[in-house]
């Protein structure tokens, strides 16, 4: 060993490094390999959540079940955006840092544990898992809060901020039934205007294009997920030798929904807005906040083709107009939702500008046919077309 290695210094410095902010202008800066782990473990939450809508509306709870949904989709996907945008600032990759990470995935799986229950209005287990990943994230604001005297006070009020939140959710508990709704909007106002507060006066420093990319990661890992609830789903449904000419149309069909649906949301770079808009904390707040209607979508577009899968192998206890809308509804919202974030309605190039609002109009209609799940692949399909022709020869920044 080397006389500098062995110094107790330099040893230290192997297993912990200051937490000082990164360069939101450094070169090359991609995803971690953790960061690829926490995804994949937080996907697991996404899979259970899709999982027991499809259970719920099957069971023709249509209220019921997408309200549940969108409550346990909140928890999924607000901490897997606190950490994403944390880590882009102060990722240190040291031992401490893993380690505070690996609470937060085992927090994230604890989330995923109380789905089911959280379905049935237990929020208990769910809370917990809750509580444990947002705690963690306290530590980590805490360290930057020591080590980066520049962003000292957006990391000790990050830190305030998240610990009382998470007492609330703790309190929400304990309080009657009747209150369980409107408290949790509330505290999901609170859970948003932390980071507005904090980020107020010389914001931290995330990286425009490592943000894009975690974004666009959850993006194709929860399509992803749709694609494999929807394949074990046709695959369940092709076990009895029967149907099995509707439902390899109907796989076709869904494959090239997911497929087109990839592409709008490639077709342009995540980080061109956020780049320009770097400066406007309304900006950035509605991209990224934005995105739980991207991810959401996407993630019921699985529970919507399965529950297609249900009514025509007869197993499901609906009628073909909302077995339909389980699929299109979410449709529309992704394509609107991309439309917002990454096309803008004032796009120079009118075609897609207004493609993606009438192709989502046209999805919603095709609901009321008699293949709603084909027409809306055919819909989607034609709108890629147009982005090609539209776009061809054009130079994207």
């Amino acid at each position: 060993m080397s006389e500098t290695a062995s110094r107790p210094g330099n040893r230290l410095r192997v297993w912990y490094r200051p937490m000082r902010s990164r360069d939101s202008g450094e070169g090359h800066r991609v995803s971690t390999p953790l960061e690829l782990l926490f995804d994949l473990c937080f996907v697991v939450a996404v899979g259970q959540a899709a999982a027991q809508l499809h259970h719920a509306l099957g069971e023709g709870h249509y209220g019921h079940g997408v309200l549940s949904f969108v409550l346990v989709f909140f928890a999924i996907w607000w901490g897997w955006l606190n950490f994403s945008w944390f880590a882009s600032a102060y990722d240190t990759d040291d031992v401490p840092y893993r380690i505070a990470t690996l609470v937060q995935i085992a927090g994230g799986l604890v989330v995923a544990a109380g789905v089911d229950s959280a379905f049935e209005r237990d929020f208990q287990v769910m809370v917990v898992g809750y509580v444990l990943m947002r705690l963690a994230m306290v530590s980590q604001w805490l360290r930057a809060a020591r080590s980066d005297p520049e962003h000292r006070v957006n990391a000790l009020t990050y830190a305030a901020g998240i610990t009382i939140v998470q007492l609330l959710w703790i309190v929400r508990l304990t309080l009657p039934e009747s209150w369980a709704l409107p408290s949790f909007f509330v505290l999901v106002l609170a859970e948003f205007a932390v980071p507005m507060i904090a980020e107020r006066r010389n914001g931290t420093t995330w990286h425009p294009h490592h943000i894009a990319e975690r974004y666009g990661l959850f993006t194709i890992i929860v399509l992803g997920e749709s694609v494999f609830g929807a394949t074990n789903a046709i695959k369940e449904g092709m076990a009895d030798g029967e149907h099995i000419a509707g439902l390899a149309s109907l796989a076709g069909a869904g494959l090239v929904l997911v497929f087109s649906l990839w592409w709008l949301y490639f077709d342009q770079p995540g980080h061109a807005r956020i780049t320009r808009g770097r400066t406007s904390l309304l900006t950035l707040s509605s991209w990224g906040y934005g995105h739980f209607l991207i991810f959401g979508s996407a993630a019921a577009i699985g529970a919507g083709l399965e529950l297609s899968v249900d009514y025509d192998t007869h197993t499901a206890h609906i009628a073909g107009l909302p077995a339909g809308m389980a699929t299109t509804i979410p449709v529309a919202i992704y394509l609107l939702s991309v439309w917002l974030l990454h096309i803008g309605p004032t796009n120079e190039c009118r075609p897609i500008a207004i493609g993606f609002p009438v192709t989502a109009v046209l999805v919603l209609a095709a609901s009321f046919g008699p293949a709603p799940i084909h027409v809306t692949a055919v819909l989607v399909a034609a709108l890629v077309t147009l982005t090609v022709i539209a776009t061809r020869g054009a130079r994207i920044p």
